[in-house]
């Protein structure tokens, strides 16, 4: 297969993701209120046109929150919520004690509400919990739907063959890899089937994968973009790849990708709380329903903003991947 077949441009090592010129977007010295970081944050558009970003809040505790920005072109001119969002209820909700982290939102229209899957912290570990809202005030909360240690979910956005469908990462003596479940009614789950394994090796994603922002429904598949994690002498590094799964059966992966395509480059992606990552919890689509707008928490410090495209992706995908390492290696 040739770039010309593809109609790609000449140069097909060209970035995948343009960084936004004014990033970070949302820093700590944005917050109305006192924070030690503000990073991994969920993005969804509204019907008013604005975009909404659920951020993991890090407060002086320790502990995370989630807190929505809103904004009318997505980059600047954040409107913040005054208060948390959504916070930690411990008493109801014993494993949120040490605070709820890194969601994922997704618009399911049957329900004519957004599903937020996000990280329930406590003593057993992280778990996946679900919560749902119409207008990111109230939260109708399901609790933990997937028991530590497990995290990185999100729900897609119709059923699959009559059931809902969940991808999560929970952690195995295999290893970390991506699974995907699925529930008749969003509460109790099961039909557990991985759909990603990690690499073995050197590889950039051996050990540990997880899903980014939630996958996007394209006529050819479900097109993921994950996190790999590189150990090194000198501590990890988060990178992201791309794969993509059978609409039909999304726990069949049709391409993956043999090489990272974004990774931590720039001065705010390098040096933080966390050195070394970008990780995002969610994107928007433009107009053309091909332009990604990629919002990723960068080395757990602040929020940034890179831009894509859809159909770059998959005719990327089509250059470096290889039948015969998809999904389990």
């Amino acid at each position: 297969m040739t770039a010309e077949s593809l109609k790609l441009p000449p140069c097909t090592d060209s970035p995948l993701f343009t960084r936004h010129s004014g990033n970070p977007i949302l820093s700590r010295d944005d917050w109305p209120y006192p924070i030690n970081s503000v990073f991994n944050a969920a993005a969804v558009q509204l019907v008013d046109g604005d975009t909404l970003l659920l951020c993991r809040v890090e407060d002086r505790t320790g502990l995370s929150h989630l807190c929505a920005a809103r904004s009318a072109n997505g980059i600047d001119g954040w409107r913040i919520d005054s208060e948390p969002t959504l916070k930690a209820k411990p008493r109801e909700y014993p494993e949120e004690i040490w605070g709820i982290e890194d969601p994922r939102i997704t618009y399911v229209p049957e329900l004519g509400q957004y599903a937020i899957a996000y990280t329930s912290f406590a003593r057993g570990g992280p778990g996946v919990s679900l919560a749902l809202t119409k207008d990111f005030r109230s939260f109708e909360r399901f609790g933990v739907i997937m028991p530590p240690e497990d995290k990185d979910a999100a729900l897609l956005p119709r059923r699959i063959n009559g059931y809902w469908a969940m991808i999560h990462r929970p952690v195995t003596p295999t290893g970390a890899h991506m699974w995907i479940s699925y529930s008749p009614d969003l509460r109790h789950w099961g039909s557990h089937k991985v759909m990603l394994e990690a690499r073995r090796g050197g590889w950039w994603d051996a050990n540990k994968i997880g899903l980014c922002s939630p996958p996007i429904e394209t006529p050819r598949g479900w097109l993921a973009i994950y996190h790999g994690v590189r150990q090194t002498a000198s501590g990890s590094i988060y990178r992201l790849g791309l794969a993509l799964f059978d609409l039909d059966k999304p726990e069949v992966c049709l391409q993956r990708g043999d090489s990272w395509m974004f990774g931590p480059e720039a001065p705010y992606e390098c040096n933080g709380d966390v050195k070394n990552v970008v990780f995002p919890c969610g994107q928007t689509i433009g107009a053309d329903g091909d332009t990604i707008h990629l919002y990723y928490g960068a080395a757990d410090s602040c929020m940034a903003m890179a831009t894509g495209s859809i159909s770059a992706l998959l005719a990327w995908l089509d250059l470096h991947s290889d039948s015969e390492n998809t999904g389990r290696l």
